[in-house]
């Protein structure tokens, strides 16, 4: 897959996020998937996307470690 066609895949994929946040989980597996690919071609990854990344991911271990109390 080509780096522009990653690109707007991934702008999509944030599109979809603010307008369907009950699927955050979905989409934050989606834009790892991506990203992932990115790492895999050894191409460069946006910063903001992998902040993103790293955000949701912290979010969801702080929701998993209350719902354990």
């Amino acid at each position: 897959m080509a780096f522009d066609d990653l690109k707007a895949e991934l702008a999509l994929l944030i599109n979809q996020m603010e307008n369907q946040p009950e699927d955050r989980h979905e989409l934050y597996l989606q834009i790892r998937e991506r990203l992932n690919e990115m790492r895999a071609f050894g191409m460069p990854l946006p910063e903001d996307l992998v902040k993103f990344e790293e955000e949701l991911e912290a979010q969801f271990k702080a929701e998993e470690k209350a719902a354990k109390k």
